[in-house]
């Protein structure tokens, strides 16, 4: 058998090596794409506490501005979301009761409302008077305050202790539909425990919710 030519070895190595090439550039690509943020790590510190946001009151405010002697709550919601509006009266309420003893309260809604009309400003004046909300409930109009956070779900919650550091991160409880079945109230078992310097029980779980419609990057 006459052997290949060196030229037609090359080729044949050749043509494994480009899609391997090309193969890999898709997938750098691909990551390169997905920036989902994830979310912060139990313990770490509240990020962008002094972005200034605008209320629906008017007046704009910081995460700083609203941070309580006994802890720190941010909840990550909108205006038309399904699960939000399950869960709202409950959260609503949470808030509104421990923004009395001690624990800041601030609601942020990321949603781009160039994509979702009714997560406009006037969306949320409407929402929070109809609710009842005595909490700050803010637009974040570059979603960059969620990206920091990771946050990725309405409704979507992070709780910090008076330190500062994350204690509780996810959902509200364990059902939004059914407020009758509820059987673990995830975030009101952390401000409890939060609240008198205790560990909290569940510090971690998953928030289930529609994704965060982030605005374009700058």
């Amino acid at each position: 058998m006459m052997p290949m030519p060196l030229r037609s070895v090359s080729r044949v190595l050749l043509v494994p090596v480009l899609a391997l090439g090309v193969l890999g550039s898709a997938v750098i690509s691909a990551r390169a794409q997905d920036d989902t943020p994830q979310p912060l790590a139990i313990g770490s510190a509240l990020p962008m506490a002094g972005v200034a946001m605008q209320g629906v009151d008017g007046k704009t405010h910081t995460i700083a501005s609203v941070k309580g002697k006994k802890g720190t709550l941010v909840i990550f919601a909108c205006n038309h979301c399904p699960f939000v509006k399950a869960w709202e009266e409950r959260m609503v309420a949470l808030g509104n009761r421990w923004s009395k003893q001690g624990v800041g309260v601030i609601a942020v809604n990321a949603n781009d409302p160039e994509a979702y009309p009714e997560d406009d400003l006037a969306g949320m004046q409407a929402r929070a008077k109809q609710r009842g909300m005595k909490y700050a409930y803010v637009m974040d109009g570059t979603s960059d305050v969620a990206r920091a956070f990771g946050a990725t779900r309405t409704p979507e919650a992070f709780l910090f202790d008076a330190s500062g550091k994350l204690v509780y991160h996810g959902a509200i409880d364990d059902n939004a539909h059914e407020p009758s079945q509820v059987k673990v109230r995830y975030l009101e078992d952390a401000l409890t425990a939060t609240a008198s310097g205790r560990a909290v029980p569940v510090a971690d779980t998953k928030s289930i919710g529609c994704s965060i419609k982030y605005r374009p990057k700058a």
